[in-house]
């Protein structure tokens, strides 16, 4: 069995309805997929994204702000604290820095990163962290709110194999890989796979998007996570059934709030 540690369900257009979300849901089962966790981009659009899932007992659900709409949305350290104490929500995020898309904003996203991370200790709820070309700073506020008292996960991790090793070692963070290590061109991230143990990986599908091969140019969907699993086996040269296996007990490990539910 499987576990997506990432998607958007809420954002996926085949299952903009209450009809198309439950053929997602069939694909999802049909790929022997146990668990998925469904992230929140924006506080405003929490409460929506969780009723839509609520029914679904085999669907967790994050609350946060995702840096890239901190700016246009902003960010409200006592409403994340509100609707992140709710017992149905078992991470906070994702939350993180990135540079790459949007350099302009680095002080607001590191402002709502840092409260992220303080809330996320005092409720004592795993992190989920968005980081691209920012490495220092995210390991920095990282450290500086003592993120190691309630663990995280770097997701859909693009970054240096150093990085993983800091965040892992120092933080005992996990690292989720996403379809972006089956492109053609993620070499680097591949051989990061290869050297990460597998103890300290999570799959996701990021859906909608980062479709993995063989579904490129497809919108993605968490049925899809398989393939992403088949990918860590075929580098890490071992078996699928052991990466199934181990990044579902990992995903378990971390988010203490979620339950394992038969497909």
């Amino acid at each position: 069995m499987y576990v997506d540690s990432h998607c958007h369900l809420d954002k996926i257009k085949q299952a903009k309805d209450a009809a198309g979300l439950k053929k997602v849901l069939a694909n999802a089962a049909a790929a022997k997929v146990e668990h998925m966790l469904c992230v929140c981009v924006t506080l405003a659009e929490f409460e929506e994204m969780q009723a839509r899932v609520a029914e679904f007992s085999n669907i967790s659900v994050s609350c946060g702000a995702h840096p890239l709409y901190v700016a246009e949305h902003g960010y409200d350290a006592e409403l994340l604290r509100k609707l992140a104490s709710r017992p149905e929500v078992v991470a906070v995020g994702e939350t993180g820095l990135d540079y790459f898309y949007d350099a302009d904003n680095q002080q607001i996203q590191k402002e709502s990163f840092a409260g992220h991370v303080d809330i996320a200790v005092e409720l004592d709820k795993p992190l989920i962290i968005h980081t691209r070309a920012a490495q220092e700073d995210t390991l920095a506020i990282l450290r500086e709110g003592k993120a190691e008292r309630c663990g995280g996960v770097l997701h859909c991790f693009t970054e240096s194999y150093d990085m993983a090793k800091q965040a892992i070692d120092e933080l005992d963070f996990y690292i989720s890989i996403s379809g972006i290590a089956s492109f053609a061109n993620a070499k680097e991230l591949r051989e990061t796979v290869q050297k990460l143990p597998l103890e300290r990986i999570l799959i996701e599908t990021d859906s909608p998007w980062l479709a993995p091969v063989p579904h490129r140019g497809k919108e993605n969907q968490p049925a899809f996570v398989a393939d992403v699993a088949k990918c860590v086996a075929d580098v890490k040269n071992i078996t699928l059934a052991e990466v199934a296996e181990v990044t579902r007990n990992n995903f378990y490990q971390l988010f203490r709030g979620a339950s394992p539910t038969a497909v």
